[in-house]
């Protein structure tokens, strides 16, 4: 398409989707969010982007509409790059700008400004290909459609809509896609039910013997995980998968009192759940089934939460003894974890003998740092994370198992290189992924005959809370060391480090959010009442250094 025609299009085509006056959104670890009946300018956008995206790549790009744990009357949209993990950050700016963007005419001026900077080949008969999904959220369908229009705003691109999906299948999908593998949801749950039935098959014989309750409910927030949940189950061997708030009419709305951010904030249990359920294994999923916690009932009716740091215990753990009966190659495994991880779950981690890093709080930050390693294991405390294998780490592995399926097969040494390669099949390693992340639980559970009580044993948590202030400008506070250090204002780091000093096991550290003008303060100490205190005090200097004069409340 000739180059006036392409602005023609793009221009005519933006002026269908003005934004709506006074909106300001800012592209980050969620993509862009807000109320879904402002977001058609702002999709529309993103779906010019995801296109320009796949020219300059030269690969098939991702684009989800989804806002996970958010309220049902809120939508989202992020984008996949073609490894099958979040756009690359050098985009973000131009994102930003892009939705900013406050008539038809900057949109297009920007977008050929972009264009020529980037070196992509836009209107030179370059072909590309998006693939759409969306939550189940009210909002989805009307946002499918403006993505869509975005999409066609680019001539050689074309999109592929795969209707519903979980913001981890979608993933899956476009890492598969651009590998040249198999790369339909189908695919998708045959790839995991056939790694969970390899690792059931290689489970120790005394295991067996004395297996733990095969029964597990899961919370299915009463999104699009439940029922994608209830069709995987269909293929599983050795665990029967019962799913509450599976989001069918009548049982709940997305993420009202129900999902794994509800669960592991509040730590109570979801809707649908009571103390008649003490005896079961439960699980929780969250709106668009990237993250997961598990849980038991007490017969208080309160919950015992086993959140994303016992979740990384376990499967580094679990991966760890594996490793340990392989010989022949060194192996670096490391644990990747922001400063909201508990402080008990560190300690545990380093007694195992594991290297911890710790990076800023964000998905996109914590894979980064994981791909540095030969297996790299994150997980964020809300349950959201997976495990990575180096390719290069795999290829070795690949030679390590057929030489021992011919020279020591049935040892435990090649059980563990088939453990470890079945492992690697199981988890998503383009994102985190609840489903994935279930079964993997629920093979270890099985291999050691823990029950989720015995597993919560692993270490008791530190006491804490969060609170968080409100301010006239987040930007004021700027920190460092994994947002672990205040930089300015100054003098605020030393107020904390005076409160901290007062309290047993004290830790505590402040960030501003990504997403509103407030302030995040976190907290933790030997007790509860003492968490409880710290976090109060190091919110009044927040509050004191800011000058507002706001209050503060409990998050």
């Amino acid at each position: 398409m000739e180059q006036g025609n392409q602005r023609s299009l793009l221009l005519r085509l933006a002026s269908l989707f003005p934004c709506p006056p006074g909106l300001r959104l800012s592209y980050g670890t969620a993509g862009f969010r807000a109320n879904g009946s402002l977001l058609k300018s702002t999709v529309f956008r993103v779906g010019v982007l995801a296109a320009l995206r796949s020219l300059k790549t030269r690969a098939a790009i991702g684009l989800m509409i989804t806002a996970s744990h958010n309220p049902a009357l809120d939508n989202g949209v992020k984008i996949a790059d073609p490894h099958g993990g979040m756009m690359t950050q050098e985009w973000e700016p131009f994102a930003d700008e892009l939705a900013n963007a406050d008539s038809p005419d900057s949109v297009v001026q920007l977008i050929f400004d972009f264009v020529k900077k980037q070196d992509i080949p836009f209107g030179q008969g370059q072909t590309g290909e998006v693939i759409l999904a969306r939550d189940t959220r009210p909002s989805g369908e009307t946002l499918l459609e403006a993505a869509k229009q975005g999409i066609s705003a680019v001539a050689g691109v074309v999109s592929i809509d795969l209707g519903v999906l979980t913001t981890p299948q979608l993933h899956w999908m476009v890492r598969n896609k651009n590998k040249g593998l198999k790369a339909t949801e189908f695919d998708y749950f045959s790839q995991l039910s056939d790694s969970f039935r390899i690792l059931m098959d290689l489970m120790p014989e005394e295991a067996v013997d004395s297996a733990v309750d095969e029964k597990l409910v899961v919370d299915g927030s009463n999104g699009v995980g439940g029922e994608k949940l209830k069709e995987l189950n269909k293929l599983l061997c050795g665990l029967d998968i019962q799913v509450r708030n599976s989001g069918k009419e009548g049982e709940g709305l997305l993420n009202e009192r129900v999902g794994a951010d509800f669960v592991q904030k509040e730590k109570v249990a979801p809707l649908g759940f009571s103390p008649i359920d003490v005896e079961l294994r439960c699980a929780s999923l969250d709106g668009d089934a990237d993250r997961i916690v598990y849980f038991h009932v007490l017969p208080t009716g309160h919950i015992s939460l086993v959140d994303g740091d016992k979740i990384l215990s376990l499967f580094a753990l679990f991966i760890k003894e594996q490793l340990n009966l392989l010989a022949g190659h060194p192996v670096k495994l490391g644990v990747v974890q922001t400063a909201y991880a508990n402080g008990a779950s560190t300690d545990y981690l380093k007694k195992l003998g594991l290297e911890v890093l710790f990076t800023k709080t964000g998905v996109k930050y914590l894979h980064e740092r994981a791909s540095e390693y030969d297996i790299g294991i994150y997980f964020e405390a809300n349950g959201h994370g997976t495990i990575l294998f180096s390719e290069e780490f795999l290829r070795w592995l690949e030679v390590r198992r057929s030489e021992l399926a011919s020279t020591k097969a049935g040892s435990e040494e090649q059980k563990a290189s088939e453990r470890l390669w079945a492992i690697s099949s199981l988890v998503n390693q383009a994102t985190g992924d609840a489903f994935s992340g279930l079964l993997l639980v629920e093979v270890i559970l099985q291999y050691k005959r823990w029950s989720v009580k015995r597993w919560n044993e692993l270490y008791e948590d530190l006491p804490s809370r969060q609170v968080k202030v409100k301010v006239k400008d987040r930007n004021a506070v700027v920190t460092e060391n994994a947002e672990t250090t205040v930089v300015t204002p100054k003098g605020l780091q030393e107020a904390i480090n005076s409160e901290i000093a007062k309290y047993t096991q004290g830790r505590s550290f402040v960030r501003p959010s990504g997403t509103e003008d407030v302030i995040r303060v976190y907290a933790e100490a030997s007790t509860q009442d003492a968490a409880d205190s710290l976090a109060q005090s190091v919110a009044n200097h927040v509050d004191f250094f800011l000058g507002c004069g706001c209050t503060t409340s409990k998050h």
